[in-house]
């Protein structure tokens, strides 16, 4: 996507608009607006019971930004039930530049020092739009979930946008909502001013717990 960089991905976030690529091998780049957008709604966010307990206990730490490029690159690859991703070396490399220049985050979880899952997105004004998660251990990557949900209502933003909605988003509480009324809720939040380092680092998992239920 030559001329294609940082300014112009922003301009595609604030209008509703995310690329995709068509396989792992395809070089091309499209962008997508649907019709139907998915959404988790910070208000209404539900986490399973044993997914509590899970955070409670502490089994990950918990990070933010600390190997950004590491965790798309693990979103990328092949996972069971997953042979081919949508990221491709293009995305990879524009989310590079996005994350460098402060717009793009990841939070990792880890276990006995080594990576377990994690997740990835773009944050514009008071939105965060989920891009990709990956586990290589059980809840890994919905514990990065509960984390980044945590740290969205600490910090003042208005809307987690997932894309699409799957049975496993469903789960948190994901919802579609038409293009329409998307975008006035894009325009609102995009527009808000928020912090995504206003929640600590190494939080304990009952104060993240705490935080989702307080600011609910």
């Amino acid at each position: 996507m030559r001329g294609f960089g940082v300014k112009e991905l922003l301009s595609c976030y604030a209008r509703g608009v995310f690329p995709m690529a068509e396989s792992r091998d395809d070089p091309r780049v499209f962008l997508l607006e649907p019709d139907v957008r998915g959404v988790i709604p910070l208000d209404a966010f539900h986490i399973p019971r044993s997914l509590k307990k899970t955070v409670r206990r502490d089994l990950f730490h918990v990070t933010v930004n600390r190997c950004f490029e590491t965790v798309v690159r693990a979103c990328a690859a092949p996972a069971p039930g997953r042979a081919d991703t949508w990221i491709n070396p293009v995305i990879e490399s524009l989310y590079a530049d996005m994350h460098a220049q402060g717009h793009a985050h990841s939070v990792e979880c880890w276990k006995e020092g080594a990576l377990a899952g994690g997740l990835y997105g773009v944050s514009l004004g008071g939105a965060f739009f989920g891009e990709s998660m990956f586990s290589r251990e059980t809840d890994a990557s919905k514990t990065a979930l509960v984390h980044l949900v945590a740290r969205l209502k600490l910090g003042g933003y208005r809307l987690l946008d997932a894309q699409f909605t799957t049975e496993h988003l469903e789960r948190f509480g994901a919802v579609g909502v038409p293009r329409r009324s998307y975008k006035q809720m894009l325009n609102r939040a995009s527009k808000a001013d928020a912090d995504f380092f206003a929640m600590p680092e190494g939080l304990p998992g009952d104060q993240v717990l705490q935080s989702i239920t307080q600011t609910s």
